[in-house]
């Protein structure tokens, strides 16, 4: 769980910093006058918003999936280990069809 939790933040700040850049390209443009270059930085920054959103709620989402997967295998260790084996069975199978 502690990996998943690395693995989860490495990849926010990653994403903040994306988003950083974003922002810094905005703010480059701010001193611009054409308004094709007013409309693109509108959007963008309109577009920032709503992935900021997005991306929160992404998280929360796949935190939650985790955290309950993580709770089931500690209850039900056999029933993962079973189901993992079968399904690695039937991907062999699968793959090995031509």
């Amino acid at each position: 769980m502690a990996h998943t939790q690395d693995n989860s933040k490495t990849m926010s700040r990653g994403m903040q910093h994306i988003i950083d850049h974003a922002h810094s390209l905005v703010d480059a443009t701010s001193g611009e006058l054409d308004d094709r270059i007013k409309s693109a930085r509108a959007a963008l920054k309109e577009r920032l918003e709503s992935v900021k959103n997005e991306y929160g709620e992404l998280e929360d989402s796949l935190m939650d999936t985790v955290q309950t997967a993580d709770k089931f295998i500690h209850v039900k260790p056999y029933y993962a280990i079973g189901g993992t084996f079968i399904v690695g069975l039937f991907l062999g199978w699968f793959m090995s069809r031509k």
